[in-house]
Protein backbone atom coordinates (compact mmCIF):
# COMPACT_ATOMS: atom_id res chain seq x y z
CA UNK A 1 0.00 0.00 0.00
CA UNK A 2 1.33 3.17 -1.31
CA UNK A 3 1.46 5.25 1.81
CA UNK A 4 1.63 8.78 -0.06
CA UNK A 5 2.13 11.89 2.43
CA UNK A 6 4.99 11.81 4.67
CA UNK A 7 4.30 12.02 8.74
CA UNK A 8 3.89 16.12 8.64
CA UNK A 9 0.73 15.77 6.23
CA UNK A 10 -2.88 14.57 7.29
CA UNK A 11 -5.46 13.78 4.96
CA UNK A 12 -8.73 14.22 5.63
CA UNK A 13 -10.96 11.53 5.19
CA UNK A 14 -14.55 11.68 4.04
CA UNK A 15 -16.73 8.85 6.12
CA UNK A 16 -19.84 7.79 4.22
CA UNK A 17 -23.01 9.56 5.96
CA UNK A 18 -24.57 6.01 5.76
CA UNK A 19 -22.35 4.60 7.83
CA UNK A 20 -21.48 7.38 10.56
CA UNK A 21 -22.85 7.23 13.72
CA UNK A 22 -25.86 10.01 14.71
CA UNK A 23 -23.70 10.63 17.57
CA UNK A 24 -19.70 10.48 16.73
CA UNK A 25 -20.14 14.40 15.67
CA UNK A 26 -20.58 14.79 19.13
CA UNK A 27 -17.67 13.01 20.43
CA UNK A 28 -15.56 14.67 17.86
CA UNK A 29 -16.50 18.04 18.88
CA UNK A 30 -15.88 16.56 22.71
CA UNK A 31 -11.75 15.88 21.83
CA UNK A 32 -11.77 18.81 19.20
CA UNK A 33 -12.29 21.17 22.32
CA UNK A 34 -10.44 19.13 24.67
CA UNK A 35 -6.85 18.10 22.32
CA UNK A 36 -4.92 20.91 23.97
CA UNK A 37 -5.71 19.58 27.50
CA UNK A 38 -5.44 16.05 26.71
CA UNK A 39 -1.92 16.29 25.98
CA UNK A 40 -1.18 18.18 29.08
CA UNK A 41 -2.69 15.16 30.96
CA UNK A 42 -1.10 12.54 29.12
CA UNK A 43 0.28 10.46 32.12
CA UNK A 44 -2.96 7.61 31.72
CA UNK A 45 -2.99 7.50 28.23
CA UNK A 46 0.90 6.64 28.00
CA UNK A 47 0.63 4.47 30.67
CA UNK A 48 -2.14 2.12 29.28
CA UNK A 49 -0.23 2.08 25.82
CA UNK A 50 3.13 0.53 27.23
CA UNK A 51 0.90 -1.80 29.66
CA UNK A 52 -0.84 -2.66 26.19
CA UNK A 53 2.26 -3.06 24.35
CA UNK A 54 3.96 -5.20 26.43
CA UNK A 55 1.27 -7.81 25.68
CA UNK A 56 2.94 -7.88 22.23
CA UNK A 57 5.88 -9.79 24.79
CA UNK A 58 4.29 -12.62 24.45
CA UNK A 59 2.91 -12.73 20.99
CA UNK A 60 4.62 -13.79 17.56
CA UNK A 61 4.05 -11.35 15.24
CA UNK A 62 6.03 -9.11 12.37
CA UNK A 63 3.78 -6.73 11.32
CA UNK A 64 4.44 -4.65 7.63
CA UNK A 65 2.13 -2.16 8.37
CA UNK A 66 0.17 -0.94 11.66
CA UNK A 67 -2.50 1.58 11.97
CA UNK A 68 -3.37 3.32 15.29
CA UNK A 69 -7.12 3.79 15.74
CA UNK A 70 -7.43 6.67 18.53
CA UNK A 71 -3.75 7.55 18.03
CA UNK A 72 -4.66 11.29 18.66
CA UNK A 73 -1.42 12.80 19.33
CA UNK A 74 0.77 9.92 18.34
CA UNK A 75 2.19 8.58 21.86
CA UNK A 76 1.87 5.42 20.96
CA UNK A 77 3.70 5.06 17.95
CA UNK A 78 7.22 5.40 19.80
CA UNK A 79 6.11 2.48 21.35
CA UNK A 80 4.94 0.55 17.94
CA UNK A 81 7.79 1.92 16.48
CA UNK A 82 10.84 0.30 18.99
CA UNK A 83 9.11 -3.35 18.73
CA UNK A 84 8.55 -2.88 14.82
CA UNK A 85 11.18 -0.42 13.37
CA UNK A 86 10.88 -1.49 9.77
CA UNK A 87 7.08 -1.32 10.09
CA UNK A 88 4.90 1.16 8.19
CA UNK A 89 2.33 3.04 11.11
CA UNK A 90 -0.61 4.85 9.89
CA UNK A 91 -2.67 6.93 12.48
CA UNK A 92 -6.16 7.56 12.83
CA UNK A 93 -8.50 10.08 14.57
CA UNK A 94 -11.91 11.32 14.40
CA UNK A 95 -10.33 15.02 15.90
CA UNK A 96 -7.90 16.95 13.33
CA UNK A 97 -6.81 19.42 16.70
CA UNK A 98 -6.24 15.78 18.09
CA UNK A 99 -3.77 14.69 15.19
CA UNK A 100 -2.12 18.57 15.15
CA UNK A 101 -1.58 18.12 18.75
CA UNK A 102 1.86 18.18 20.00
CA UNK A 103 2.57 16.64 23.44
CA UNK A 104 4.31 18.94 26.21
CA UNK A 105 6.20 15.95 27.72
CA UNK A 106 8.09 14.80 25.44
CA UNK A 107 10.90 12.81 27.23
CA UNK A 108 11.41 9.03 25.95
CA UNK A 109 8.49 9.48 23.64
CA UNK A 110 9.56 12.58 21.92
CA UNK A 111 12.64 11.07 21.17
CA UNK A 112 11.73 8.31 19.19
CA UNK A 113 9.61 10.40 17.22
CA UNK A 114 12.26 12.46 16.41
CA UNK A 115 14.26 9.23 15.46
CA UNK A 116 11.25 7.94 13.35
CA UNK A 117 10.20 11.07 11.33
CA UNK A 118 11.70 10.19 8.42
CA UNK A 119 10.13 6.65 8.29
CA UNK A 120 7.17 6.13 6.11
CA UNK A 121 3.88 7.08 8.49
CA UNK A 122 0.76 9.55 7.77
CA UNK A 123 -2.23 10.75 10.18
CA UNK A 124 -5.50 10.01 8.78
CA UNK A 125 -8.52 12.07 10.22
CA UNK A 126 -11.48 9.64 9.66
CA UNK A 127 -13.90 7.28 12.26
CA UNK A 128 -13.41 3.76 13.56
CA UNK A 129 -16.39 2.22 11.70
CA UNK A 130 -15.45 3.62 8.13
CA UNK A 131 -12.06 3.41 7.57
CA UNK A 132 -10.73 4.79 4.31
CA UNK A 133 -8.40 1.59 3.97
CA UNK A 134 -8.98 -1.03 1.41
CA UNK A 135 -9.64 -4.84 3.13
CA UNK A 136 -6.02 -6.70 4.06
CA UNK A 137 -4.36 -3.81 4.26
CA UNK A 138 -3.00 -4.37 7.64
CA UNK A 139 -1.11 -7.06 10.37
CA UNK A 140 -1.73 -5.33 13.08
CA UNK A 141 -4.50 -2.94 14.50
CA UNK A 142 -3.76 -1.30 17.77
CA UNK A 143 -6.12 0.68 19.80
CA UNK A 144 -5.60 2.38 23.01
CA UNK A 145 -8.25 4.02 24.85
CA UNK A 146 -10.68 5.27 22.44
CA UNK A 147 -13.02 2.25 21.98
CA UNK A 148 -15.33 3.37 24.67
CA UNK A 149 -16.05 6.33 23.57
CA UNK A 150 -17.49 5.07 20.31
CA UNK A 151 -21.32 5.29 19.79
CA UNK A 152 -22.06 2.19 18.46
CA UNK A 153 -18.78 -0.21 19.19
CA UNK A 154 -20.57 -2.86 17.34
CA UNK A 155 -19.89 -1.20 14.07
CA UNK A 156 -16.31 -0.89 14.85
CA UNK A 157 -15.18 -5.07 15.28
CA UNK A 158 -16.06 -5.86 11.88
CA UNK A 159 -14.43 -2.81 10.46
CA UNK A 160 -11.13 -3.81 11.72
CA UNK A 161 -11.64 -7.39 10.71
CA UNK A 162 -12.29 -6.21 7.18
CA UNK A 163 -9.02 -3.93 7.17
CA UNK A 164 -6.86 -6.76 8.40
CA UNK A 165 -4.88 -9.34 6.99
CA UNK A 166 -5.52 -12.76 7.44
CA UNK A 167 -3.77 -13.79 10.72
CA UNK A 168 -3.52 -10.20 11.63
CA UNK A 169 -3.98 -8.84 15.21
CA UNK A 170 -6.23 -6.59 17.12
CA UNK A 171 -5.08 -5.16 20.38
CA UNK A 172 -6.79 -3.14 22.15
CA UNK A 173 -7.78 -1.22 25.47
CA UNK A 174 -10.77 0.40 26.33
CA UNK A 175 -12.42 1.86 29.86
CA UNK A 176 -14.77 -0.50 31.93
CA UNK A 177 -17.75 0.11 34.05
CA UNK A 178 -16.45 0.69 37.38
CA UNK A 179 -14.47 3.86 35.69
CA UNK A 180 -14.42 7.40 37.38
CA UNK A 181 -16.80 6.03 40.12
CA UNK A 182 -15.99 8.53 42.82
CA UNK A 183 -16.40 11.16 40.57
CA UNK A 184 -20.17 9.80 39.71
CA UNK A 185 -20.72 8.52 43.58
CA UNK A 186 -19.97 12.61 43.91
CA UNK A 187 -22.40 13.81 41.07
CA UNK A 188 -25.49 11.33 42.48
CA UNK A 189 -25.04 13.04 45.87
CA UNK A 190 -24.40 16.84 44.27
CA UNK A 191 -25.89 16.41 40.87
CA UNK A 192 -28.69 14.18 41.07
CA UNK A 193 -30.22 15.09 37.48
CA UNK A 194 -26.42 14.48 35.66
CA UNK A 195 -25.98 11.96 32.93
CA UNK A 196 -22.47 9.96 33.63
CA UNK A 197 -21.02 8.72 30.46
CA UNK A 198 -21.91 5.08 30.81
CA UNK A 199 -19.05 2.28 29.77
CA UNK A 200 -19.48 -1.02 28.45
CA UNK A 201 -18.50 -4.44 30.35
CA UNK A 202 -15.41 -6.47 29.07
CA UNK A 203 -17.44 -9.30 28.57
CA UNK A 204 -19.51 -7.43 25.92
CA UNK A 205 -17.08 -6.64 24.39
CA UNK A 206 -15.92 -10.01 24.08
CA UNK A 207 -18.87 -10.85 22.71
CA UNK A 208 -18.90 -7.89 20.02
CA UNK A 209 -15.15 -9.72 18.68
CA UNK A 210 -16.87 -13.41 18.09
CA UNK A 211 -19.66 -11.67 16.68
CA UNK A 212 -17.56 -9.94 13.74
CA UNK A 213 -15.76 -13.43 13.50
CA UNK A 214 -12.87 -12.54 15.16
CA UNK A 215 -10.75 -16.05 16.53
CA UNK A 216 -9.46 -16.61 19.56
CA UNK A 217 -10.74 -13.64 21.40
CA UNK A 218 -9.13 -13.05 24.96
CA UNK A 219 -9.94 -9.93 27.23
CA UNK A 220 -8.40 -9.26 30.51
CA UNK A 221 -8.88 -6.19 33.35
CA UNK A 222 -7.02 -4.24 35.93
CA UNK A 223 -7.71 -1.33 37.75
CA UNK A 224 -5.78 1.50 37.82
CA UNK A 225 -6.40 4.58 40.51
CA UNK A 226 -4.74 7.51 40.47
CA UNK A 227 -5.64 10.10 43.46
CA UNK A 228 -5.33 14.28 43.35
CA UNK A 229 -4.62 17.31 45.61
CA UNK A 230 -7.19 18.56 44.97
CA UNK A 231 -10.85 18.14 43.72
CA UNK A 232 -10.28 20.77 41.01
CA UNK A 233 -7.57 18.82 39.77
CA UNK A 234 -9.30 15.75 39.43
CA UNK A 235 -12.02 17.27 37.59
CA UNK A 236 -9.95 18.80 35.07
CA UNK A 237 -8.32 15.63 34.34
CA UNK A 238 -11.43 13.83 34.01
CA UNK A 239 -12.63 16.68 31.68
CA UNK A 240 -9.03 16.43 29.71
CA UNK A 241 -9.89 12.24 29.27
CA UNK A 242 -12.81 12.82 27.02
CA UNK A 243 -15.70 15.08 29.06
CA UNK A 244 -19.23 13.33 28.52
CA UNK A 245 -20.16 12.92 24.82
CA UNK A 246 -23.62 11.91 25.86
CA UNK A 247 -26.19 13.83 24.05
CA UNK A 248 -28.42 13.82 26.54
CA UNK A 249 -26.10 15.64 29.12
CA UNK A 250 -26.88 19.01 31.15
CA UNK A 251 -26.19 22.00 28.28
CA UNK A 252 -26.27 24.75 30.96
CA UNK A 253 -23.27 25.76 33.40
CA UNK A 254 -23.10 24.01 36.78
CA UNK A 255 -24.40 26.72 38.96
CA UNK A 256 -22.18 27.83 41.93
CA UNK A 257 -24.08 26.26 44.65
CA UNK A 258 -24.15 22.88 42.61
CA UNK A 259 -20.19 23.06 41.52
CA UNK A 260 -19.61 23.81 45.20
CA UNK A 261 -21.59 21.10 46.81
CA UNK A 262 -19.41 18.66 43.74
CA UNK A 263 -16.54 19.69 45.28
CA UNK A 264 -17.71 19.00 48.85
CA UNK A 265 -18.59 15.79 47.75
CA UNK A 266 -15.19 14.87 46.85
CA UNK A 267 -13.57 16.46 49.23
CA UNK A 268 -15.56 13.93 51.52
CA UNK A 269 -13.42 11.14 49.58
CA UNK A 270 -10.13 12.11 50.44
CA UNK A 271 -7.74 8.57 51.63
CA UNK A 272 -5.68 8.53 54.90
CA UNK A 273 -3.01 10.29 52.53
CA UNK A 274 -5.15 13.37 52.15
CA UNK A 275 -5.85 12.55 48.64
CA UNK A 276 -8.43 12.66 46.74
CA UNK A 277 -8.38 9.16 44.48
CA UNK A 278 -10.11 8.07 41.02
CA UNK A 279 -10.82 4.77 39.70
CA UNK A 280 -10.05 3.57 36.49
CA UNK A 281 -11.01 0.34 34.94
CA UNK A 282 -8.77 -0.46 32.15
CA UNK A 283 -9.84 -3.54 29.84
CA UNK A 284 -7.31 -5.02 27.73
CA UNK A 285 -8.58 -7.43 24.51
CA UNK A 286 -6.72 -9.12 21.40
CA UNK A 287 -8.07 -11.56 18.68
CA UNK A 288 -6.91 -12.46 15.47
CA UNK A 289 -8.65 -12.45 11.76
CA UNK A 290 -8.99 -16.04 10.29
CA UNK A 291 -8.62 -17.17 7.11
CA UNK A 292 -11.87 -17.37 5.37
CA UNK A 293 -13.77 -21.28 5.27
CA UNK A 294 -13.67 -22.72 2.20
CA UNK A 295 -16.66 -24.32 0.86
CA UNK A 296 -16.91 -28.08 0.95
CA UNK A 297 -16.95 -30.31 -2.14
CA UNK A 298 -18.81 -33.13 -2.15
CA UNK A 299 -18.81 -35.75 -4.98
CA UNK A 300 -21.15 -38.56 -5.98
CA UNK A 301 -21.23 -41.06 -8.12
CA UNK A 302 -24.30 -41.49 -10.50
CA UNK A 303 -24.87 -44.76 -9.39
CA UNK A 304 -24.36 -43.98 -5.80
CA UNK A 305 -27.12 -41.19 -6.47
CA UNK A 306 -29.53 -43.91 -8.00
CA UNK A 307 -28.90 -46.27 -5.29
CA UNK A 308 -30.14 -43.51 -2.49
CA UNK A 309 -33.10 -42.10 -4.66
CA UNK A 310 -34.06 -45.86 -5.60
CA UNK A 311 -34.85 -44.27 -9.36
CA UNK A 312 -33.79 -46.96 -12.69
CA UNK A 313 -33.36 -45.74 -15.84
CA UNK A 314 -32.25 -42.09 -14.82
Amino acid sequence: MPLGPGESDIVPALVPAARAPMRWQTVRQQFDRRAARLTRHGFLLHEVAGRLADRLDYIRLAPRRIVDIGCGAGGSRALLAARFPAAHWIGVDLSLPMLQARETNRGLFGSWIDRIRSRGSARVCGEAAGLPFADGTFDLVFSNLMLHWHPTPHSVFPEWKRVLGVDGLLLFSCFGPDTLQELRAACAEALQESYPMPFIDMHDFGDMMVAAGFATPVMDVETIRLTYPSAHELIAEARALGGNPRDDRGRSIVSGARARALLAALERRRDHAGRIPLTFEVAYGHAWKPAPKSATETVISLDRLRAGLGVRGV
